[in-house]
């Protein structure tokens, strides 16, 4: 019993000495680190020189032009945005005839254009960054004579459209980019060749500003 009291009385002198010469260590509070939320939207704008083609499978024929494409897009985040493109011949479209025995044409009478609206998942490598353009479009070719009957007629085709790409960042706001680009690819083009594939697809090197 004694040696029970005297413990007690050991452990109540020994706690009021620590007390009494504050040599009681509290931990000071770990403070939390809270990463600053990074807003990686934005808008953006681009330009970019297209070679423009339509072929078809059967006849070897195909209409080609340089283009000038404009491009408007929203980027959600670094792996995702949303974006719109209209590309048109800034140039003479050439005509090839192929194995018809259509002459060849320098200027074809016709103007070549595409507008499309994609997805685009993104894959950022540091300043490298690459893409897949998936969505829905519309190419065509205008004011294609028929026949020598002094008449000439619209030819268009939408439908799914497909591209892959690489940017790379010059600085925060500017990027140059090059992608190609399926516009079409089924049977037929319109009323012209129905039984035939015709497939149509573009080259781009462009710039792009970021706001």
């Amino acid at each position: 019993m004694k040696r029970i009291t005297l413990s007690l009385i050991s452990v109540i002198v020994l706690s009021s000495t620590v007390i009494a010469g504050g040599k009681i260590s509290i931990p000071e509070s770990i403070p939390t680190v809270v990463e600053p939320l990074i807003d990686e939207s934005a808008f953006y704008v681009g330009l970019g020189v297209s070679n423009m083609n339509l072929h078809d499978d059967f006849t070897d024929e195909e209409f080609s032009a340089t283009g000038i494409m404009l491009q408007v897009g929203y980027q959600i985040n670094k792996y995702f945005a949303v974006e719109g493109r209209y590309t048109r011949n800034i140039g003479d479209v050439e005509y090839d005839h192929g194995n018809t025995n259509n002459p060849d044409y320098d200027d074809y009478p016709t103007d070549f254009s595409n507008i499309a609206i994609y997805l685009k998942p993104m894959y950022p490598i540091d300043k490298l960054n690459i893409y897949a353009l998936l969505g829905y479009g519309q190419v065509e070719l205008t004011n294609i004579p028929l026949g020598g009957t002094g008449i000439s007629a619209d030819r268009a085709e939408s439908g799914f459209q497909w591209g892959l790409g690489a940017s790379y960042d010059v600085t925060d706001e500017i990027a140059v980019f090059v992608d190609y680009v399926k516009f079409y690819d089924d049977t037929g083009f319109d009323y012209r060749a129905r039984q035939v594939n015709v497939d149509s697809d573009a080259w781009t090197f462009g710039v792009s500003y970021k706001f």
